[in-house]
């Protein structure tokens, strides 16, 4: 009986149905081609006008490549005979889920959008947002591509960002380097921030202006625990962060002093 269906379609509308599925292909492959070839004059045309950054170019042509491809599917779909209105009323139809994903996926385009007029960080800015740490690669339609330092690629979504916290590290032209030094109790703390002081400017990268604070921070059993805090550009905060750490190891040493030794409480008997 199956047998007998199929063969009565193939007979009777096979060749039909076959000349559309060769006009779908062919759809496709050309429009793919016409979306590519429109999105790269899409692109020089921003990039010669001059008049919009990176950051917002990206987005833009994010959209009209969405929207380009949603056009490519309804007149794919359209060779086959389902119409828009169809279309749109299966989608109508598919229930409360698809509903609630799209009003997810509408929150996250929205906030893009918001991030693009309001811009709290563009494009190469090292950020911390939405728990992830690192430099944006890319602000997308719906999510915000960071590539954190240890080189992972990671993607927030947009309304995660934009409902929390952003910390932009690009924006201001320098930081401060918070790094910390302990020394023993026999030795001057006074003494120890003079010697630190040349040996942590001579730091390639550190700012003269504003210069480093060295001070005492705090005292624990071990000893005076100093705050050694470095300013350099953001580019290179890893660098002085570092370098700062071993230029405290070899003062330390140079000077002689004795390593902080955690005392211990005498046992009764």
């Amino acid at each position: 009986m199956n047998t007998e269906a199929i063969w009565t379609f193939l007979s009777t509308q096979g060749v039909d149905f076959g000349l559309k599925v060769l006009a779908a292909i062919a759809a496709w492959v050309v429009g793919r081609w016409l979306i590519g070839l429109a999105l790269r004059v899409f692109t020089l045309a921003l990039e010669r006008g001059k008049r919009i950054d990176s950051t917002l170019s990206a987005y833009l042509r994010s959209i009209l490549s969405v929207l380009l491809n949603i056009v490519l599917v309804l007149a794919i779909l359209d060779i086959f005979g389902v119409k828009t209105t169809s279309f749109a009323a299966l989608l109508a139809g598919a229930g409360l889920a698809i509903g609630t994903a799209w009003g997810g996926l509408l929150t996250h385009f929205a906030a893009g959008v918001f991030m693009q007029v309001l811009r709290p960080f563009k494009v190469g800015d090292f950020i911390q947002a939405g728990g992830v740490t690192g430099t944006v690669t890319e602000i997308g339609l719906f999510g915000t591509t960071i590539t954190s330092p240890d080189n992972v690629h990671t993607i927030v979504g947009n309304n995660t960002i934009f409902g929390s916290a952003i910390q932009n590290y690009s924006t201001l032209p320098h930081r401060r380097v918070d790094c910390v030094a302990k020394v023993a109790h026999s030795v001057d703390p006074l003494d120890a921030i003079a010697r630190l002081k040349p040996a942590i400017a001579a730091i390639p990268h550190v700012m003269a202006s504003p210069a480093p604070d060295i001070e005492i921070l705090q005292f624990t059993p071990e000893g005076p625990l100093l705050a050694v805090r470095p300013y350099c550009h953001t580019d290179h905060y890893w660098q002085v962060y570092f370098d700062t750490h071993k230029a405290i190891v070899a003062t330390f040493g140079a000077a002689g002093y004795p390593v902080p030794e955690t005392p211990l409480a005498p046992r009764n008997r």
